[in-house]
């Protein structure tokens, strides 16, 4: 870490080690990466005292770095990750839990905590962080900053510990959208900007979150005049949740269950049954689902077409306490993952931008576009927050 201060424990403690940077269009802003990605002269502990044990001090930065340093962002540090990056409360047994700085008695999100909460809490102007299931989407929501889910495979995920190969991105936090933009223009080009977008309003996914959540949607939402669109779910919310747990437990299964075995790391309450969920998975349901996948990423196609936003939730209810009881830790994440499959499933970008308060703590919206809109939905994103509100 090159900071001297760190009050929201979002920073890995490692011993400072300079890293380089270059000039260009992200001159002034100060980076922080997510414990998964490789950067020069530091190890890659992943959130794991084992992996970080067996890490080497890395030589090369991961392209993503590399990328945001050559275009003169200035490296602080890296932050905090759920172990194995395999979670989405920011809840680490081995290094802690980061402090979300705008409710602090609330769970930051994760995987990406730490890089959520440095932005959130000033210690930095952009955070890479990952995600698979929502780990991007899910802390930005909650500690009320911008974050992206880019289209799958459009940045290189070289140089980063993966967990599910077909559905890991990497994305970004900011405090503002401009700073966002700035950040993924160096990343992305502009493949589809949707210079007229057909926004749409997916009427299951509004019908998920409470009454005070959905309003929250309505105010900030109604300035967009969006159509009503049902049969976003073919079969219901549970059976593309159930596709989406399938194929990404098959990925997880290959891509980082073998290091959990081999490595006999103890397991953590969450990641021991995630682990042996995979493992149990047969062939014929990867197959199965994988089938249903690709069903869902063309209807995805076939809704969207190339100018199509759906404006939605991002998950369904407010950060949980951090002293909540055993059975909202064990609920959450399934009823959140309902919604933020969607994106995931399709291979979809995503754009979240802070909304407001709901029972006392940040709460996101979100416009899901057509793949190669990344750009193009944050500009609009950046209009969106613009506009008055009404009242």
């Amino acid at each position: 870490m090159l900071l001297t201060e760190d009050p929201y424990r979002c920073f890995m403690p490692y011993p400072p080690s300079p890293v380089a940077n270059g000039s260009g269009p992200l001159e002034g802003l100060t980076l922080g990466v997510k414990d998964i990605y490789d950067v020069a002269g530091y190890r890659t502990g992943s959130g794991c005292p084992i992996a970080l044990a067996m890490s080497a001090v890395k030589t090369v930065n991961a392209p993503a770095v590399q990328a945001l340093l050559d275009a003169g962002a200035r490296f602080v540090g890296k932050t905090h990750t759920d172990e194995l990056a395999w979670s989405m409360y920011g809840m680490n047994a081995h290094f802690g839990t980061p402090v979300n700085p705008a409710a602090p008695d609330r769970i930051p999100g994760g995987s990406s905590s730490g890089s959520a909460v440095a932005v959130a809490g000033g210690l930095c102007d952009i955070a890479l962080g990952t995600d698979t299931g929502g780990s991007v989407r899910a802390p930005a929501g909650f500690c009320g900053v911008w974050g992206i889910r880019p289209t799958h495979g459009r940045i290189s995920l070289g140089g980063v510990q993966p967990l599910a190969g077909s559905y890991d991105t990497a994305g970004i936090f900011a405090r503002d959208g401009a700073t966002l933009l700035r950040a993924m223009t160096v990343l992305l080009t502009d493949d589809l900007p949707l210079a007229t977008p057909r926004y749409l309003e997916p009427l299951e996914m509004w019908g998920i979150p409470g009454a005070e959540q959905r309003a929250l949607l309505e105010r900030t939402f109604a300035p967009l005049h969006a159509a009503p669109l049902e049969g976003l779910y073919p079969g219901g919310a549970d059976a593309v949740y159930r596709t989406f747990l399938t194929t990404m437990g098959a990925d997880a299964r290959r891509d980082v269950v073998p290091f959990i075995r081999a490595s006999g790391m103890p397991l953590v309450r969450g990641i021991d049954g995630r682990a042996a969920a995979a493992e149990a998975l047969t062939e014929p349901e990867i197959a199965t689902a994988r089938t249903a996948r690709a069903a869902f990423r063309a209807h995805m196609e076939s809704l969207l077409g190339e100018d199509g936003v759906l404006l939605a939730p991002v998950t369904h209810a407010p950060p949980f306490r951090l002293d909540a009881p055993v059975a909202v830790f064990d609920a959450y994440r399934h009823d959140a993952m309902r919604l933020l499959c969607v994106a995931g499933l399709a291979g979809l970008p995503q754009v979240v931008l802070p909304a407001g308060f709901v029972d006392g703590a940040p709460c996101g919206v979100s416009l899901i576009g057509p793949p190669g809109s990344d750009l193009g939905l944050i500009r609009h994103a950046i209009a969106l927050a613009n506009r008055p509100v009404p009242a």
